[in-house]
C-alpha cells in the first residue's frame, strides 16, 4: 500500500513540475534541446551537376561537323590549321560511319578510305580544307573510343579588290601595287638531294634522275629531279613515274610501251576524272591492267585514291606485272613464307601475295630486295618512300632479259663522233 501510493505522488508532482515550468525559459529551451534536427525532417533535394558541353575550338571551321557528345581532350596548333583529340563511349565504327556520311553529304573528297589492318584513318577535301581523321584501335579494357581530328586550311588565291563607290555613282577596280618581283631559290644539285637517300640507292637515283623520270606533273621536263628522297610517296606520283620509266627505259621498244588513255575516255575510277592532270596516266594503266580496277575484277576499287601514300605491297603488285609480261600464278601463304621467310605474310593482301611470289623468282633483281633490302618482316602497310619507289623503278624484267636505267641511258647517250685526223 504504501508503495503505491508513493509512486503516486512522485507520477503527480513530476507532472505538477512539467505544467508548471511549460511557459518558462527552462522549458523552452528544453523544447529546443530535444526537438528533432529539421534538416533530417525532409529529404534534401540531390544537386545536379549540368554537363557542360564540348567546347569547340574556334579555329575549326563549321564545314567540319563535330561528334555529337564528344569530349575534347587535347588540341595543338599545327601549321595552317590544329589537330583536336576527343573520346566517346561510342564505338569507333559509329565515328567513322558518322564522319564517312556527313562529309559526303557535304559535298567532301574522300582520298583515303579507313584500313582495319592498321589505325584507321579518313582524309577528305574540300575547296581549301583538309581533313584526316585518325581513330585509335579499341582496347579490351576500355569502353572508351579515341579519335583525332588534324584539320589544315591552304591559303585561297586572293580575289581582285575594287575600289568603294564614291557618292553610288562612280565604281572602279583599284590598281594593285606592284609586287616586288624575287629571285625564286635555284633548285638543289641533284647530288645533294641524292646524297640524304640511303646509301645504298643513291646509285639507282642517280641513273634514274639522268633519264629524267622524276617528273612532278605529267608533263615532260628537262629539270625534273629527285627531291626530298625519304619523303613519302602517294599513289598519283608513283603511277606517274611507272610508267614514264618503262615508256623511258624502253623507248626502243614500243610494243613494252604503256599508252597513254584518251581524254574522252570513260573515267574508271569515279574519283580520277577527265580533268585530272594524271587522267591519262593512271587511267591508262588501269586499261592496261596493271593497276587493279573494275576492270580486272576488282569491284571493290572503284576509287584510286591518288593522294593516299603508297604501300609496300601496292608497288609490288603495281610492278611485277611489267617485270613479268604474262600472268602471274596463285601462292599460298605458306609458298611466300617458305621462300621469303616473312614473319607477316598473312598480313598481305591476296592479290598482293601472288606478286610478291613472282617477285623472289628474280633473285637479287627483285624489286623487294633491290628496294627494301634483306628483312624477315615485309610490312605490306608500310607507306614507301620516294627513295625506295626509285629503286624499284630502277629495274624493269627478269632475270637475262630486263633492262636497267644505266642500258637506257647507255643506249640514249650519243656516242662522240671521230676525228677526221683518226
Amino acid at each position: 500500500m504504501y508503495s503505491y501510493q508513493h509512486r503516486t505522488l512522485y507520477i503527480s508532482l513530476t507532472a505538477l513540475l512539467l505544467t508548471a515550468c511549460a511557459n518558462s525559459p527552462t522549458s523552452k529551451t528544453l523544447e529546443e534541446t530535444f526537438a528533432p534536427d529539421p534538416a533530417l525532417t525532409s529529404t534534401p533535394t540531390p544537386s545536379k551537376t549540368p554537363q557542360k558541353a564540348p567546347e569547340i575550338p574556334p579555329e575549326i571551321p563549321p564545314e567540319i561537323p563535330p561528334y555529337p557528345d564528344a569530349q575534347l581532350q587535347q588540341q595543338t596548333p599545327i601549321p595552317d590549321g590544329i589537330t583536336t583529340r576527343w573520346t566517346t563511349t561510342d564505338p569507333s565504327n559509329a565515328v567513322e560511319n558518322f564522319y564517312r556520311q556527313k562529309l559526303q553529304s557535304n559535298n567532301w573528297q574522300i582520298i583515303n578510305q579507313p584500313n582495319p589492318d592498321q589505325q584507321n584513318i579518313l582524309q577528305a577535301k574540300r575547296d581549301n580544307l583538309q581533313i584526316k581523321l585518325s581513330i585509335e584501335p579499341p582496347t579490351t579494357n576500355s569502353a572508351i573510343t579515341t579519335f583525332e581530328i588534324e584539320y589544315r586550311k591552304n591559303n585561297p588565291t586572293p580575289n581582285t579588290q575594287t575600289s568603294p563607290t564614291l557618292e553610288g555613282k562612280i565604281s572602279a577596280p583599284i590598281t594593285p601595287s606592284p609586287t616586288p618581283q624575287t629571285t625564286p631559290n635555284p633548285p638543289k644539285n641533284n647530288n645533294e638531294n641524292i646524297n640524304k637517300a640511303p646509301a645504298e640507292l643513291r646509285q639507282y637515283l642517280e641513273d634514274l634522275n639522268n633519264l629524267n623520270i622524276f617528273n612532278t606533273t605529267n608533263k615532260q621536263t628537262q629539270n625534273a629531279i629527285l627531291t626530298e628522297p625519304n619523303k613519302t610517296i602517294t599513289r598519283r606520283e608513283f603511277a606517274r613515274w611507272l610508267l614514264t620509266a618503262n615508256n623511258k627505259i624502253y623507248a626502243n621498244q614500243p610494243a613494252r610501251q604503256i599508252r597513254l588513255a584518251i581524254e574522252t575516255s570513260q573515267p574508271i575510277f569515279t574519283d580520277i576524272t577527265s580533268k585530272d592532270p594524271d587522267f591519262t596516266i593512271i587511267q591508262g594503266l588501269a586499261e592496261a591492267g596493271i593497276i587493279p580496277s573494275t576492270l580486272t575484277g576488282n569491284n571493290n576499287d572503284i576509287q584510286f585514291r591518288p593522294d593516299a601514300p603508297l604501300t609496300r605491297e601496292t608497288l609490288v603488285l603495281w610492278k611485277v606485272p611489267l617485270d613479268t609480261r604474262q600472268v602471274i600464278p596463285t601462292t599460298s601463304i605458306d609458298t611466300v613464307q617458305k621462300t621469303w621467310g616473312f614473319q607477316d605474310t598473312p598480313k598481305i593482301d591476296p592479290d598482293a601475295l601472288k606478286a610478291i611470289s613472282a617477285d623472289y623468282q628474280n633473285g637479287d633483281l627483285s624489286n623487294i630486295r633491290r628496294a627494301f633490302g634483306y628483312t624477315t618482316l615485309f610490312q605490306p602497310k608500310k607507306p614507301v618512300t620516294r627513295a625506295e619507289a626509285g629503286a624499284a623503278l630502277w629495274y624493269f624484267g627478269i632475270k637475262g632479259e630486263g633492262l636497267s636505267a644505266k642500258d637506257a641511258l647507255e643506249t640514249t647517250t650519243p656516242k662522240p663522233t671521230p676525228s677526221p685526223n683518226n
